[in-house]
């Protein structure tokens, strides 16, 4: 999968990134209705699901012991706030969440590249807010198909025993990561069972496409062109194709590590990661838009003090790794009392005061750089030096890659095949029609860069965006109220534990 998504983004390039995954996000969203749908056909319904999944415990079991008991807290969304009671407090998710989600969606290259893209400010707006609403369903068509998967299959699924677990899934730590394909294989049949594969295949390579070009473009743009200032843009291509191969063998490298560090549910390593490295990032790009004294040293210093803490904190989760539930966790006080998202809070603030310390202590920001850089500053019509020199630079080039007048009436000299498909391979297109596109691109963008919006647009947008807010109000809302008391709950567990044999747990 990672050789064949590196081919498409090597060759295809950002415009080839968007367009599949736009296919791939209607062709996941109706392969997984379909599996919403046949799923509540097996387990009765809504209600029914919510019964079922709390008795839905497999028939092996550890004597006295509670692991592989469906938690009290299932169907509750916003859980107890002390960590060793909760596997997700409400305090440490409202606070702790907020910075790996301030970083993905505001500041990650993958998101931003697509706003980025739009033709308007509008636009970037309105894609947005329909991004937001797309995101509210994977609760109801991954989440929900999962617990149907471990009601319909609950010993493997919801395997506890070590060894049981490896045998139906390889891992011995547990078999969750193995919920949603066993659903698609046992309850689907043939044809639809494709149309998943293709859903399941798309997941990945949109992920992985969008990664390996965000990537690329922020390791030529930014690091390349800092030791390379005058590399033209036919080197950038080159440099940029280059290390999406490098790419591609680092991530091979790092299947292993994921596969031994994951636990068995692969979802909240990839937030526990998140909690680790993102709360930094998150804290620079909010002081940087709102508090204009924030200065590079200040960026720099922040951002790498909350580096070295985060990496602390996960070398010692690799290290020292989760224990089994029914094991005693012996892990330092740091990781067994202090929930990820605790950390991923403390992170952010500890990077905002370093941040603070660091910029007051050194020479302020140029006020040319603060030009349309800021919250306060976006309506500023000024002309920044950076647009001069990048201007100059675009039109250096094209001046340089323009033909003479002489030669274009002069017979063309024949392209060889190979210079042709390394043309093809490396994007280059020397072409007049090419140089009037990078003219207009030109133009357009000089267009596009205010922030000018029609009243209508504001007030549609500005609309969209409080009934998402609302909606996702009542979701929370809904979904953090228990429908079942704790006394409930174990009363079921106590029935199906007897009719499995088991009268030593939860007497």
């Amino acid at each position: 999968m990672l050789a064949l998504t590196s081919i498409c983004t090597l060759v295809g390039g950002l415009a080839a990134v968007i367009y599949t995954d736009t296919l791939q996000y209607f062709v996941m969203l109706g392969g997984s209705m379909i599996v919403v749908i046949k799923g509540f056909q097996e387990v009765g319904g809504y209600t029914e699901l919510q019964r079922k999944y709390l008795v839905a415990i497999p028939e092996k079991m550890i004597d006295n012991s509670t692991c592989g008991l469906p938690r009290v807290d299932s169907w509750q969304m916003l859980r107890d706030a002390d960590p060793t009671v909760s596997d997700m407090p409400w305090p440490a998710f409202l606070l702790g969440q907020m910075p790996a989600s301030i970083w993905y969606w505001c500041t990650d290259q993958m998101i931003v590249q697509r706003a980025l893209a739009a033709k308007s400010l509008s636009h970037a707006q309105g894609g947005t807010l329909l991004a937001g609403y797309t995101k509210l369903l994977p609760l109801f068509i991954i989440i929900l198909p999962g617990m149907i998967s471990r009601v319909l299959f609950p010993n493997e699924i919801g395997c506890v025993v070590p060894e049981e677990c490896y045998k139906f899934c390889g891992s011995y730590q547990s078999c969750s990561n193995s919920a949603y394909p066993k659903l698609v294989l046992e309850y689907l049949p043939n044809g639809i069972r494709g149309v998943m594969l293709c859903v399941m295949l798309s997941a990945i390579m949109s992920n992985l496409t969008s990664i390996f070009n965000s990537a690329s473009t922020l390791f030529t743009m930014d690091i390349w062109s800092y030791f390379r200032p005058k590399a033209k843009g036919k080197e950038q291509l080159m440099v940029g194709r280059i290390f999406i191969l490098i790419l591609v063998g680092i991530s091979i490298l790092w299947i292993p590590i994921i596969e031994r560090t994951q636990g068995g549910q692969l979802f909240v390593y990839i937030q526990v990661i998140a909690a680790y490295l993102a709360p930094p990032i998150a804290a620079i790009y909010s002081m940087a838009i709102f508090w204009k004294r924030m200065n590079e040293m200040g960026a720099f210093w922040g951002l790498m003090s909350g580096f070295v803490v985060g990496m602390v904190r996960m070398a010692l989760d690799f290290y020292y790794g989760e224990p089994a539930c029914y094991e005693e966790d012996n892990r330092p006080f740091l990781i067994a009392k202090i929930h990820y998202m605790y950390f991923a809070t403390m992170l952010f603030w500890i990077t905002v005061v370093v941040a603070i310390v660091i910029s007051l202590c050194t020479k302020p920001t140029e006020e040319w750089r603060l030009i349309r850089s800021t919250f306060f500053t976006r309506f500023d019509h000024s002309v920044r030096q950076d647009d001069l020199e990048m201007k100059e630079r675009v039109q250096n080039e094209l001046l340089s890659a323009t033909p003479a007048l002489s030669e274009i009436g002069e017979a063309k000299t024949p392209v060889r095949w190979y210079h042709r498909a390394y043309n093809f391979l490396f994007g280059f297109d020397n072409s007049p029609e090419a140089k009037e596109n990078v003219i207009a691109m030109n133009a357009h963008l000089v267009e596009i860069t205010n922030l000018h919006q029609k009243r209508w647009e504001k007030i549609l947008l500005n609309t969209i965006l409080v009934s998402i807010l609302v909606v996702a109000g009542i979701l929370f809302t809904y979904f953090s109220i228990n429908p079942f008391t704790e006394e409930e709950v174990h009363q079921l567990q106590r029935e199906k534990l007897r009719e499995l044999g088991y009268t030593n747990i939860l007497q």
